[in-house]
């Protein structure tokens, strides 16, 4: 069995709950590798081979070990999980979302780990919120874009079905670390000479809730618009 583990919801992310509800060290208890955001939606977390890094709101990453550090948000699972090859002669995101199709993955929760030569990368990352916090919404105004051309690395990412939309942001929510350490973000849009690496079909989706959050157990989801909403935060998939 292959397990994706999910702590908290988008939505309520885009409720303003952006204080951190989880600490690293239980997140690591349920994956080595994964993607999500620190304390305050301050950044871009990825996870590889069971290393920590966070990209700050200025672009620069560092390497994160304090395993008390805490998330609002994240995906995790094991790069150990049952996975297949898959291989790209040229790729951007127009090819990650045709990877769906081709092997009919609409109706699954999907991750990937895949290495490859970019001849061009843009992320992007926010800069951490102080209370009270804004909305989703705003913050994607203040957030900051980064380019790169000529970088190897990892992209890290998973793929979400439609019928979660708001649990989760349907479709690919991708992350990127360079090989050495020193850029990365969440993807906006790529063009890569060459990927190949793992792609995991999870047969189980678990999600935890952060009952003991006062912010959580109060906030209210406005079903009106967020659909709109998260695809204007997470950014374009084309």
């Amino acid at each position: 069995m292959s397990t994706v583990y999910q702590h908290s919801t988008l939505a309520a992310l885009m409720g303003k709950v952006l204080g951190g509800s989880a600490t690293l060290a239980e997140l690591k208890e349920h994956g080595d590798t994964g993607i999500g955001t620190f304390d305050g939606l301050d950044g871009e977390m990825i996870m590889a081979n069971g290393e920590v890094y966070y990209m700050d709101g200025e672009g620069t990453i560092h390497h994160v070990t304090d395993m008390a550090k805490t998330v609002p948000f994240a995906t995790v699972h094991h790069a150990s999980d049952s996975s297949e090859k898959v291989k790209f002669s040229a790729g951007n995101m127009k090819e990650m979302v045709s990877l769906i199709d081709d092997r009919e993955l609409e109706n699954t929760f999907s991750g990937v780990i895949l290495q490859g030569s970019f001849a061009y990368m843009k992320v992007r990352s926010a800069p951490k919120s102080e209370r009270p916090y804004p909305s989703l919404s705003e913050i994607t105004k203040t957030q900051r874009e980064f380019e790169e051309t000529n970088i190897s690395g990892t992209l890290i990412g998973y793929y979400s079905p439609e019928l979660y939309q708001g649990t989760v942001a349907a479709g690919w929510h991708v992350h990127f670390l360079s090989d050495d350490r020193t850029f990365g973000g969440h993807v906006l849009g790529f063009d890569a000479d060459k990927l190949e690496g793992d792609l995991t079909i999870f047969d189980n989706y678990e999600l935890h809730l952060p009952i003991d959050n006062k912010e959580f157990r109060e906030h209210h989801v406005d079903m009106d618009g967020l659909k709109e909403g998260v695809a204007a935060a997470e950014g374009s998939q084309d």
